[in-house]
This record gives C-alpha cells, structure tokens and sequence, in this order.
C-alpha cells in the first residue's frame, strides 16, 4: 500500500540554503529546457514529443545524473498524462514552465529513491544527492550529500520502500518542504474499535458536518477559509484585466493560483486527518459522504457555485479522505444524499420544512443546524441512529489547525427538539 510523508527541510546554513536554491533552480531550468522542446515537437506536424536532446552532459554536474533523468521522466510522465485528457476531451493545456529566470522559477526538483536517504529521531535529517560541480564548489566530499534538517511529524516512519522524493520551496509559508511516497505493509494499519457509522453532509458554508451512530456531531466552518479563497480569485481576476489581450497568465498570477489551492489543500488534508481521528476515537468502521454530483448541477446561485465547483475540489478531497481512513481500517463509500437538506431529521417530512442560512425548522416543531440536520438524515438513511444528538462540536480553521470553539451552542437558545441543537458558525 502507498502513502505520502510531508514534512518541512531546513538548511543548516546560509551556504547550504544557497546550494539548495540553486539545486532546484537548476531543476527549473532543465524542466522548462524539455517542455519546451517538446511543445515544439508537439506543433511540428513532423515532430516527435519523446525525441528530445541528452541533457546530462550540461546538468549532471549541477544535479548529478540521476535527478536529470527523474525531471526528464517527470516530464514525460506529465505529458501522458495530458495525451489521456485529450483523448476524453478533458486536456485544458499542455504541461507548463516552471516560471522563468527573468521572473523567477518555481523551485522544484525530483529525486531518485536511491539519491536521497531520510533518518528520524530526536535530530531527523534528510540527505540529497547532488551534482559533483556543487559539491567541489560548497567543499562537499566526493561521496558526500547534501545534509538538511527534518521538521515535522511523519505520518509512516517505518516503510518498506521509499519513492521518488519531491522537494521544492512553498512561497506561500516561505519554506522548503517534502513529498515522501512510501510503501507499507498492511499489517502496519490500525483496526475500526467497533463498528459505528458516520455520514458527512457536505456543504457550502460549512465544509464539512458529520453525524455519528453514536451520537456525536462535528461541524467545520468553512465560511473564513472560502473568503480568503474567494478574495485570491479576485484578485487573480485583476491582474489578468490588466493584462494584454490575448494574455490569460502571468508569474504573479500563477503565484497567486499555486497559494490559494496550496491554502485550500492544506485546510482540507488537516481537516481529512483530524476528522478520521476523532471518528476512530468513536469506533467509526465506514464514513457514508454525499455525492455532489447532483448538487453542482442544480445549485442556482452563483456564489454557491463558486464555492462548490471552484473552492471543493470534491474529487480530491475523498480521494484524501479515503486514504487517511485507511491507515484506521474505516471505508469511505459515497452514496446520494438528495434531499436530505430538505428533510426533517425528526419527522422526516421535505414539504414542511424551510430553510433559513444554517436553520432548518418544520411544522412538526423541529428547529435546528442545517447541515448537521442533513448529515443525520443522510446517516439515518443507511444505519439506525436510536441514541439521541449531543452537543456538536464546532471547529474552525486558524491557517494551521481546526481548534474547538469555545461557544458551540448561541447563548441561551433552545429547541424544541433537544435532539438536535443549532451551531453558531458565523
């Protein structure tokens, strides 16, 4: 089984960052060099996309052989990948630059699983391999590496092969960080406690609400983390007014693309792990989550749209979600959940009920969360839920963690239904 170590690399010294930087600089560099031959090859009715020139001889000394041929393979692999798009009628653009020097280039490298070595502890490190020009340069010995420092908690320390590492510089939190593909064994994942169910309602102001066979309610506010996304967009939008016709991009507009999803991807995948966790602490064995394929086509608003299509990435997000549930034993299924925003969690009834924001309340006398609302009637429709609602848990994101909310009820409210209370996530 594949999973994926992140962690932060920190050079030790001024001089070491320098190497670094100009490691991946170089890799930038002979990136853009094969793209763009190959989106030559590509226009050239006679060209030929993987015939394309050695360049090992004028990088091996900078890179070292090895991290050319895995750019190279990159590379080609992203090409591939674009030839299977356009054959569904999916491609949007041939593979693109890694910036440019006049601009700056997107520091970025891949290295062999053999050209790198990971040791944790107390004092974890990260050793590369890199070319023997850098290394007579910056006083490195013949069969020397590369030594950085490993910041963070890996998710697998033990593994039973490791894969191609991808190092670059995050220009969103200034800082060098890692992508560990890893293989383990089976027998390393955890084991569902019981066999509780879950179900996720998956919304446009609350990202996630989540209702558990045990009586526990989790809801994730999403309101602050898709303004900022939203104000990204903006100004995205700006700068391409201003550019020339006939221009869509430009460095600082990609800048502002790779940061607003890096920002989503990382809200998202910490929300993915702390919710896994808290339904395992529950003994949660499957996790039912709403298709939204009905809901992105019949969503009338075109804020909600934006919010759905532009900020969920909902694809990705399960894929996530699927993959930290797995390292606890718990399924993730996808199932349908229409209607189950319209439907009272008491009386099951959808003509009786109206929706105001986050309150749902019908004529049977049930006033409560929305959402929350929805992910019980999406888990009652799958499990029988017989214990009653506790007080949710609201979680709100702080750019690093999803911390508790002090207040999770509004001061002195109550509901006829006790069952069920409502949420402040204003």
């Amino acid at each position: 089984m594949k999973r994926t170590n992140e962690f932060e690399v920190v050079p030790q010294s001024d001089a070491d960052e320098e190497l670094l930087r100009r490691h991946l600089d170089a890799s930038a560099a002979l990136w853009n060099e094969i793209n763009y031959q190959r989106r030559a090859n590509f226009e050239d009715p006679d060209g030929d996309v993987w015939e394309i020139d050695e360049y090992r001889g004028r990088y091996g000394g900078t890179l070292g052989a090895s991290t050319v041929q895995q750019i190279e393979r990159k590379n080609r692999e992203a090409w591939r990948s674009f030839f299977a798009l356009q054959e569904k009628g999916e491609a949007n653009g041939k593979p693109g630059f890694w910036g440019n020097q006049d601009k700056g280039r997107e520091l970025r490298t891949y290295i062999r699983n053999t050209s790198y070595s990971v040791e944790w502890g107390q004092h974890s490190r990260l050793e590369i391999l890199v070319g023997q020009d850098l290394k007579e340069e910056y006083g490195l010995g013949y069969g020397e590496r590369l030594r950085l420092e490993v910041r963070g908690k890996p998710n697998w320390k033990e593994y039973d092969k490791q894969g191609r590492l991808e190092l670059y510089y995050d220009d969103v939190s200034e800082t060098f960080r890692a992508f560990q593909p890893v293989t383990i064994d089976n027998s390393r994942l955890a084991q569902p406690l019981t066999d509780e169910t879950a179900a996720l309602d998956i919304g446009a102001n609350n990202i996630v609400a989540c209702t558990v066979s045990t009586g526990e309610q989790y809801l994730y506010e999403g309101r602050g983390l898709f303004e900022r996304f939203r104000d990204t967009t903006q100004r995205i939008a700006d700068l391409q007014s201003k550019l020339r016709e006939g221009r869509y991009r430009s460095t600082q507009i990609d800048s502002l693309y790779r940061r607003r999803t890096r920002r989503r991807d990382h809200a998202q995948d910490a929300l993915c792990r702390d919710l896994i966790e808290r339904l395992y602490d529950q003994g949660v064995s499957t996790v039912y989550i709403g298709d939204l394929t009905d809901v992105l086509e019949t969503y009338w608003s075109v804020r909600t749209n934006a919010k759905l299509h532009n900020f969920w990435a909902f694809r990705r997000f399960v894929g996530r979600l699927a993959d930290t549930a797995e390292e606890f034993g718990i399924t993730v299924e996808v199932r349908t959940e229409a209607w189950s925003s319209q439907t009272c969690p008491n009386c099951g009834s959808i003509t009786d009920t109206t929706r105001h924001q986050d309150t749902l309340t019908c004529r049977c006398g049930f006033e409560g969360h929305a959402d929350l609302g929805a992910s019980e009637t999406f888990l009652k429709r799958h499990e029988d839920v017989a214990r009653p609602m506790a007080r949710p848990v609201c979680l709100k994101w702080d750019s690093h963690d999803w911390l508790e909310s002090p207040r999770s009820l509004r001061p002195n409210e109550e509901h006829t239904n006790p069952q069920v209370a409502s949420v402040d996530s204003a």
